[in-house]
């Protein structure tokens, strides 16, 4: 049987693809996590208990905790996605992202080199990255390509820059087999909610303010999560060693336009009048070094390699809200007294997050 070790697995992204792996090949799953605020193990609810999945607790820096699982398991293919995600965190702390985006990810590549031992026959190192690294761009400018030259500038692309870059030297010193892939932003179910989409969702639900960053022209390329780890699946099989690959869905948006497109659909969701939850949209000062816009084409992985988006962005986006509406639960079991504290901090807005039921939810 074939063995795939999947980093960051009770991650946001890594658990929707470990779910897609487990249902749509017969693969051995190792799924490696260290389990921070942003790691849960219920998003893998319904397949941890298969005799294919093995999950070990345990950080991807560590050299003989990951050297144990290259050995005993017999890796054959890495997913990498483990990394610390959030831009905001890391202008709060930097060394976090330097430590797990970098040392982490040379460690597994030493792991992969030593244990693969030259022998890369039907081996792959796949480095799940962001299309952060590139920097931004102006209003007119071409969407990013693979060719388009590196410029992050935040901490985490700067971490996530740098991680890209020591992937790339293996392939090149070492010849290990890999391939990079870099996304835009993506969004939908078991996101934490610090990510712009679910935290907006959870505030409208709550009344709470709305907190958006400078005027909130900023532009995204958004891709839904299950489109994301389709095209990563459809690269692990077509993919050519060495290469890059940009991942988005052409769905160009400003924050504000999706902040105001969620507030329509909680006053839906909630029977409102058509308005009232845009009244809880506050203009926060913007964060430092924020880019303002992002973008995609897409061209290589379609034309190479068959795969393209099909979701409309904002019917997938009415269908978190009801994904959210119903998993109310584990939304605000995640907001822990770090998560307010954090919250706070960031955006000078006390979320004091009461325990008992929601009103609105209880009238109804």
């Amino acid at each position: 049987m074939r063995t795939w070790l999947i980093t960051g697995g009770a991650g946001f992204i890594g658990a929707n693809f470990v779910h897609k792996l487990f249902d749509l090949t017969d693969v051995k799953i190792v799924i490696v996590d260290k389990l921070t605020y942003a790691g849960d193990l219920r998003r893998l609810d319904g397949v941890l208990g298969s005799d294919r999945v093995v999950f070990k607790h345990s950080c991807i820096t560590n050299q003989e905790a990951m050297s144990q699982v290259f050995h005993e398991h017999k890796v054959q293919k890495v997913v990498h996605f483990a990394a610390e995600s959030h831009v905001d965190r890391s202008i709060l702390g930097p060394e976090v992202f330097l430590k797990s985006n970098v040392e982490g990810t040379v460690n597994l590549l030493r792991q992969a080199q030593k244990h693969w031992d030259g022998n890369f026959l039907d081996k792959m190192f796949i480095h799940i990255s962001t299309d952060e690294v590139y920097g931004d761009l102006g209003p007119e400018d071409k969407p990013f390509t693979e060719f388009h030259p590196y410029k992050p500038s935040s901490p985490y692309s700067a971490s996530k820059a740098a991680s890209d870059h020591f992937v790339r030297s293996w392939h090149r010193t070492y010849g290990l087999p890999i391939v990079i892939t870099n996304c835009s932003n993506n969004y939908g179910p078991w996101q934490f909610p610090e990510k712009l989409i679910p935290l907006m969702i959870q505030n409208a639900f709550d009344q709470k303010p709305l907190p958006v960053y400078g005027d909130g022209t900023q532009i995204r390329d958004w891709i839904h999560v299950e489109e994301h780890c389709e095209a990563i699946l459809t690269v692990s099989e077509y993919g050519k060693v060495g290469e890059t690959y940009l991942i988005g869905a052409n769905e160009e948006m400003s924050n504000l336009k999706i902040v105001k497109t969620i507030c329509e659909l909680v006053d839906q969701a909630r029977q409102r009048e058509p308005g009232e939850t845009a009244k809880l949209i506050t203009y926060v000062k913007d964060r430092p070094g924020h880019d303002h816009r992002y973008a995609i084409n897409n061209s290589k992985i379609r034309d190479d390699l068959g795969w393209a988006p099909k979701r409309n962005f904002e019917s997938s986006l009415a269908e978190l809200v009801t994904w959210m509406e119903e998993n109310q639960n584990w939304l605000k079991s995640v907001r822990d007294q770090e998560y307010l504290y954090y919250y706070q901090n960031q955006y000078g807005i006390n979320l004091q997050i009461a325990d008992q039921e929601d009103p609105e939810r209880t009238e109804k």
